[in-house]
Formats: structure tokens, C-alpha cells, sequence
């Protein structure tokens, strides 16, 4: 195998995966509704089930009825909006942690991130409309994009090598500008303020921090990928841990700065 061979060897099936993921999740975000509800609860779902077996200790596994659990009370939340079905949030952490299990405070913390963001997707979707999301997602795929080829071609001095060896400082700063030509493009199209140049950036950041996050459980874990359930890119957390700290981020700023506003 040559050196290009390695350092590309990852791309075909990421861009076949990505094709995928493109036509699965963009057209539940064009209908939005019940359509896009019901893709967030399974998403969140496997990314729990994801999750609980990552950090699993021993004994009987209980990854499958956690990720059911997520799933259920996400559904409820999301179907059944209503003040008394919220703390229902918070049984697949306290589930979790009674068995043993390894990282007991990482799972419930990132058990709650993973809800969260389910929540905040679909809340983006039905409150601010199409255009934020499509907003979020262009920010983090640019950010994503920028930084695996900048980081391949240019390589440098690495952004966190204790927990993600890969990251570069070229591929993260790739990330930022990537983000800011997003949060720019969006703005001259008036769909949204000027604050998108700046606040895409970090957007972005948060999803690169969301991606170092579960880089971090995988190697406690001793794991490479999160699960094997997409092609060139492992687990939905591979591919999504990103989306989910940006996405929660999102859900504060948008509404606190005013980024979308109608009429």
C-alpha cells in the first residue's frame, strides 16, 4: 500500500456513507414533522444503545433496553409535549448507571447530551423552520470537510493528541474559515444576520469538540469506532457526535442573538 493509498484509503466509502446519510436525513428535514421526529428518536436511540455498549462493564448487557428506553421518552417528549413527561429525560441515565458499568458520570452525562440533542433538532425544525437547520448541518459537514482535507494535506502540529491523534491545528483553523464561509454565504443570501459569520465559527468549534468528546470515550473504551452501523465512518456517534454539541449550541444562540428572525 503507498502513502496516498493510506491516507485516502477512507474516502470512498465516507463519500458513499455520506450520499446516504445525505438522502435519508435531507429529505426527513425537507418534510420536517412527524417524519423528522421519528428519524431524531431512532437516531437517538441506536446512538444511546451506541453509548451504553461502549461504556459497559461486566455482567448482563442492558445496551439494547437503554437504547429502546432513549427512544421512548425522547417519543414522548417530542408526541406528547406536555410539562409532566420531561423528567421521563432523565431514566435512560439513571438506568444506565445502575448496572455497573464502566465511566459511570461520562455515560449519563453524554446519555443526556444524545437526548438533548434529538430534542433540540427537532425543536429547531418546528420552531425556527428549514432554513437554521440547513444552516447547522452546512456548518458542521463544511467544518468536517475543511478540516480531514486541510489536516491530510497539510498536516502540523496536532490540535489534542492525547485524545484524538489525528486532529491538527491546520484541520481545525480549515474547520473555522469553513464555517465562517458557510455563516457569510448564508447572510448575502438573507437567510439570517451578519452575526452567522461569527457565529458560525463557533458553531463549529462546539462540533469539533463534540467530535473530540466521543473520541475520548472511544479510547477509554478501547474501541475504534462507536459501532460498525455506517460504512467509513463506524457508529451514528462517528458520524453525529459533531452535530450534537452544535446542535445543542445552536438551540441557545439562535433564539438569545436573533440569527433567523421572520417576517
Amino acid at each position: 500500500m503507498t502513502a496516498s493509498s493510506g491516507r485516502w484509503g477512507d474516502l470512498a466509502p465516507r463519500i458513499l456513507s455520506a450520499v446516504v446519510l445525505l438522502a435519508v436525513g435531507g429529505g426527513a428535514i425537507w418534510l420536517g414533522g412527524t417524519v423528522f421526529a421519528l428519524l431524531a428518536v431512532v437516531c437517538s436511540g441506536l446512538m444511546m444503545w451506541e453509548l451504553a455498549r461502549m461504556t459497559r462493564g461486566e455482567g448482563q448487557d442492558a445496551s439494547v433496553l437503554l437504547g429502546l428506553l432513549a427512544a421512548g421518552v425522547l417519543a414522548l417528549n417530542l408526541f406528547v409535549p406536555q410539562p409532566f413527561v420531561i423528567p421521563l429525560l432523565l431514566l435512560p441515565p439513571l438506568v444506565g448507571v445502575i448496572a455497573p458499568r464502566r465511566d459511570t458520570a461520562v455515560f449519563a452525562g453524554y446519555a443526556l447530551v444524545i437526548l438533548a440533542t434529538g430534542w433540540a433538532l427537532v425543536a429547531l425544525r418546528q420552531g425556527a423552520g428549514l432554513a437554521p437547520v440547513l444552516w447547522l448541518l452546512a456548518v458542521v459537514v463544511a467544518s468536517d470537510v475543511a478540516g480531514y482535507f486541510a489536516g491530510r494535506i497539510l498536516g502540523g502540529p496536532k490540535f489534542w493528541p492525547k485524545v484524538s491523534p489525528k486532529k491538527t491545528w491546520s484541520g481545525t483553523v480549515a474547520g473555522w474559515i469553513g464555517a465562517a464561509l458557510v455563516g457569510a454565504a448564508f447572510w448575502s443570501a438573507g437567510q439570517g444576520t451578519a452575526a452567522l459569520v461569527w457565529v458560525s465559527p463557533l458553531v463549529a468549534f462546539a462540533g469539533q469538540m463534540g467530535d473530540i468528546a466521543e473520541s475520548a470515550i472511544k479510547r477509554r473504551a478501547g474501541v475504534k469506532d462507536s459501532s460498525a452501523l455506517i460504512p467509513g465512518h463506524g457508529g451514528l456517534l462517528d458520524r453525529f457526535d459533531a452535530l450534537a454539541f452544535a446542535a445543542i449550541l445552536t438551540a441557545v444562540l439562535l433564539p438569545a442573538l436573533n440569527l433567523f428572525p421572520k417576517g
